[in-house]
């Protein structure tokens, strides 16, 4: 990566600074909340809030904060990549492809690992897959990717998922219709960190990749003619953002299920916050999403008094608004 220039280096200073702050502290809320309280100074001394916090409590915090990340960071360079502001995983079908790879292997019965590789997550990675290159083909005139027709591709990707995984979920037995009722809903639902480390070995890599593409992907938000002119090798800088972001949604939706809309609103409020600059909204974005999972994820646990709600409902119930907000802006600008 090269050297940043002195004035973003020091707004990506900042920005890092504030955010990790940030992020620390709705990871202490995460941990925090919940039906039942923890008390950190019985940790060592009660084995049941020891096996409480480090076996369900701290393994769901850290998988809110993986998947937050995650997909935040995809929306961050999808938006980049399309040149459009309301693209994110779920607005264009990625997460419905993935929802459709994964319902796909559980109603197969794919419970086996390859080389150390859940088939879940193969199948939730095909299907994301799947989902980038269609939108993008349905989308695509010639040379040109038609930004109207790229939102109504995905949203129609993902009506036909939707309707694929309803099918799916009516046709198989009972157990696994339940299963696949989690993934329509979405949760964090986890115990031990098993399930973890499996997430974290093919997350981590593809943090740092699309880190390494921020400058790429910012000279493609602007042009590209001009990331072409300054050295962008631009089909292949897409096909690796196609499968970065496959990658990344394809894991997270095996788990998490399809959680909507974090890779719409935090890509937004890094720039309100840091301006537009990917090299700062990239991080920024990996960070905030992060952090607005898990407090996403602390507030299902804790607004019903005799239960929880899937965190998916709570994106959702903030996404969906935020979406419309920005659509409607979008049109304004337009119209000016």
């Amino acid at each position: 990566m090269s050297r940043l220039p002195e004035g973003i280096g020091a707004r990506l200073a900042v920005a890092t600074v504030l955010l990790t702050l940030l992020l620390a502290g709705s990871v202490v809320i995460g941990l925090m909340v919940g039906s039942q309280h923890v008390q950190f100074s019985e940790l060592f001394r009660d084995s049941v809030s020891r096996d409480l916090f480090f076996r369900i409590r701290l393994p769901r915090v850290t998988m809110a904060l993986l998947t937050g990340a995650s997909l935040a960071v995809v929306g961050a360079a999808l938006q980049a990549l399309f040149r459009n502001p309301l693209a994110d995983p779920y607005t264009l079908g990625v997460s419905g492809g993935g929802a459709l790879g994964a319902s796909i292997a559980i109603a197969l019965g794919w419970t086996a690992r390859v080389g150390g590789v859940p088939l879940l997550f193969a199948g939730s990675f095909a299907g994301a897959l799947l989902s980038v290159v269609l939108v993008r083909a349905m989308a695509r005139a010639g040379m040109f990717v038609m930004q109207g027709a790229l939102l109504l591709s995905g949203v129609v990707v993902n009506l036909v998922c939707s309707a694929a995984v309803l099918t799916i979920q009516y046709v198989v037995d009972p157990n696994s219709a339940l299963q696949i009722l989690r993934w329509i809903l979405g949760s964090l639902d986890v115990i031990g960190f098993g399930t973890i480390w499996r997430m974290a070995v093919l997350l981590l890599p593809a943090w740092v990749a699309i880190l390494a593409m921020s400058r790429q992907l910012h000279l493609l938000a602007i042009d590209q003619d001009t990331a072409a002119t300054l050295g962008v090798n631009v089909r292949r800088a897409e096909t690796a953002v196609h499968l970065l972001s496959s990658l990344m949604v394809g894991v997270t939706v095996a788990v998490g299920g399809a959680i909507g809309f974090v890779g719409l609103i935090v890509p937004h409020a890094v720039r309100l916050m840091f301006g537009e600059d990917l090299r700062i909204v990239l991080p920024g974005s990996l960070l905030l999403g992060g952090a607005f999972l898990v407090l996403a994820d602390a507030l299902a646990r804790t607004v019903l008094p005799s239960g929880e709600l899937p965190v998916g409902a709570i994106t959702g119930l903030l996404g969906g608004p935020a979406f419309l907000w920005l659509l409607r802006r979008r049109q304004q600008y337009a119209v000016m």
